[in-house]
C-alpha cells in the first residue's frame, strides 16, 4: 500500500512516526516538501519515504491520501487536484465539512474526516473518524484507538475537544514555571509535572468508579489540599470558562 500526505506539519509527522512504529504494512510513503525541516527529518527515518514537490504526483502514486493542510490552503488547492474513485481520502482539516470536501474533490471516492493528535506518534490516543470506514478504522487502530462517528454534527464536538491540547500543555508549563520560581531545577520541575499528570490521566483512564465525578470525590479528603485547590479554582470559574471556550470553538466549527 502506498500512503500519500499533502501537507507536512506536526500532525503528518506524528502520524508517520506512528506508522513506522506500528505493524502497518506499506510499500511507500509520499510526502510534500511544504515544511523542509519536517520532510527532511521524515525522509531520514525510513528509505520508503519519498519527498515530492508536486502534490498531484503524490496523489497519483498513492492509494490512501491524507490531507494535512490548513483550511485556507485546502480551499485553494484541493479543487485543482485530481483524485481517483479507487482512492480513500482522509482529511485532517478542521473546518472544511464533508459536503464541501466532496465538492472540492469532485470524485466518487471514499472521503473520511479524522482527528489524530501528536500522541499518535507513540501509538496512543483516540482518533475520531466520520463517516465510519472499515479500512480507515483498521489503519488507525494500529496506531491508536479509532472512534467511529455516524453524525458529522456530533463529530464537531470531538474537534472542539481537540482544541484543548495547547491549553493543557500551557497549564503544565504554568505549573512547571511555578515550581521553577520556587527554586526547583527546570528539568526536574518539568519531569515531575509531566509525570504527575501522566499518572493522573492513566488512573482516570483505568479507574473502576462509575464516572469521573466519582473520581473527583475520591481524590479529596475533608479540609484537605485537593478539596481546597478545587474550591479555589471553582471560585475563579476555571471550569465554567472551559465550557465557555469550548462553546466558542464549536460555534466556529459550525460556521457561526
Amino acid at each position: 500500500m502506498h500512503l500519500g500526505f499533502i501537507g507536512t506539519g506536526e500532525i503528518t509527522k506524528s502520524v508517520i512516526l506512528g506508522v513506522l512504529s506500528s505493524k502497518i504494512k506499506f510499500n511507500k510513503i509520499f510526502i510534500s516538501k511544504r515544511n523542509n525541516k519536517i520532510s527532511d527529518f521524515l525522509k531520514k527515518k525510513n528509505k520508503k519515504i519519498t519527498v515530492l514537490n508536486d502534490n498531484q504526483k503524490i496523489i497519483n502514486k498513492s492509494k490512501l491520501i491524507f490531507l494535512a493542510i490548513t483550511p485556507e490552503v485546502g480551499r485553494k488547492i484541493i479543487k485543482n487536484l485530481k483524485f481517483k474513485k479507487s482512492q480513500i481520502v482522509v482529511s485532517f482539516i478542521s473546518t472544511i465539512k464533508l459536503k464541501d470536501l466532496k465538492n472540492y474533490i469532485n470524485c466518487n471516492c471514499k472521503i473520511v474526516r479524522a482527528i489524530p493528535l501528536p500522541p499518535i506518534s507513540l501509538g496512543v490516543g483516540p482518533i475520531p473518524i466520520y463517516p465510519p470506514n472499515k479500512k480507515v478504522k483498521l489503519f488507525f487502530d494500529k496506531i491508536g484507538k479509532t472512534i467511529e462517528i455516524n453524525n458529522e454534527k456530533l463529530s464537531l464536538n470531538f474537534w472542539t475537544m481537540s482544541s484543548m491540547m495547547a491549553p493543557y500543555y500551557e497549564m503544565l508549563s504554568y505549573l512547571s514555571s511555578w515550581l521553577i520560581k520556587k527554586g526547583l531545577n527546570k528539568n526536574k520541575a518539568e519531569e515531575y509535572i509531566t509525570s504527575l499528570f501522566l499518572g493522573l490521566s492513566e488512573n482516570a483512564s483505568q479507574n473502576s468508579y462509575k464516572n469521573l465525578q466519582e473520581l473527583v470525590k475520591k481524590s479529596q479528603t475533608p479540609k484537605g489540599l485537593n478539596e481546597q485547590a478545587l474550591k479555589e479554582l471553582k471560585k475563579l470559574n476555571f471550569y465554567k470558562n472551559l465550557n465557555i471556550s469550548s462553546n466558542k470553538i464549536l460555534k466556529r466549527l459550525m460556521g457561526k
